[in-house]
């Protein structure tokens, strides 16, 4: 399974078009055959998932139980979102229009590796995401991961 760190900002083309970092894309395994699929996101983001690793979250959406109306609801909701997109030679993906306008992207966007999956975010919404933290960076390790 691929893991993904880092960050790096992008222009995204007229058409849509943003390049995904080399050391992004050296991460993808085989498996994922320069495949992803990208949905909605949390926090006004895009999430893109390697191939391979969508097919988990596919297992885990098969797996809830469809007579629960908050299952559902999550089910169509991060499923009408998806699309499927591939590397082109230039290692660029191309957004859909749809998670360009809810995410607020238009013409910059930032790249950050969130361990399985890539978030692709306008760089001012995620700046202002950022500043509206309760916790600072040492308060949240300590609360997250220091028991």
């Amino acid at each position: 399974m691929a893991t993904f760190k880092g960050q790096a900002e992008f222009s995204i083309d007229s058409k849509g078009r943003v390049a995904i970092p080399a050391k992004m894309r050296n991460a993808l395994s085989p498996a994922a055959k320069g495949t992803f699929t990208m949905t909605r996101g949390f926090e006004q983001c895009v999430f893109l998932y390697p191939m391979d690793g969508w097919e988990h979250i596919e297992e885990q959406i098969g797996a809830l139980n469809m007579y629960s109306r908050q299952s559902r609801d999550f089910v169509r909701t991060i499923l009408m979102w998806a699309d499927e997109v591939s590397l082109d030679a230039q290692g660029r993906i191309s957004l859909t229009r749809p998670l360009m306008e809810f995410a607020g992207l238009s013409e910059k966007a930032l790249i950050i590796g969130a361990l399985d999956h890539i978030e692709i975010w306008d760089p001012a919404n995620f700046e202002a995401y950022m500043n509206g933290q309760q916790d600072d960076y040492e308060s949240l390790a300590e609360r997250v991961m220091g028991s």
